[in-house]
């Protein structure tokens, strides 16, 4: 995964990554046109497919909707780094194959506009503007695997269903 960060503080909200006003549907394209929308208004202008969400601590706290990772995996966000992620988020964006590594280091290291690249295999974030590493704590085999399969549902089609 390589992209632009887009670094973000602490708390950032599920209603601030995808406001409430925008729940009343299940369109992927429609809450991926609002993604960080009432935090910060010219995100879907200036953010590209593959770039990467940088924030501090507790990300995607609030609310449980699983809008929020949907939102941010179909603008085309390759990932989430944050110092730490609220429980059910973490849950959710695992649940459909966003993936997120939580890394104080690289949280506080990655600046808005750095060019980073995270490779899941080595548990290694690097910052390419700076050259500068951070690891992150891996995966257990299973929750890589759905993230690697795109979420856990298609995990379990491709594991458990026959054809």
């Amino acid at each position: 995964m390589n992209g632009k960060s887009w670094k973000y503080g602490d708390n950032v909200n599920t209603d601030e990554i995808i406001p409430a006003r925008y729940l009343n549907t299940t369109d992927v394209k429609e809450l991926s046109s609002h993604c960080m929308e009432d935090i910060d208004p010219e995100f879907v202008k200036k953010a590209k497919e593959g770039d990467v969400i940088v924030a501090g601590d507790n990300f995607g706290c609030g609310s449980s909707r699983e809008h929020a990772p949907i939102s941010i995996k179909a603008f085309g966000i390759s990932c989430v780094i944050a110092k730490s992620f609220a429980r059910i988020f973490f849950r959710n964006a695992i649940n459909i194959g966003l993936p997120i590594f939580e890394s104080e280091e690289a949280s506080a290291g990655i600046s808005e506009g750095d060019e980073v690249q995270v490779d899941i295999d080595s548990s290694k974030i690097t910052n390419l503007t700076t050259n500068k590493e951070y690891s992150f704590t891996p995966f257990a085999d299973e929750m890589k695997a759905i993230i690697q399969a795109g979420g856990l549902m298609e995990y379990i089609k491709a594991n458990y269903c026959s054809s």
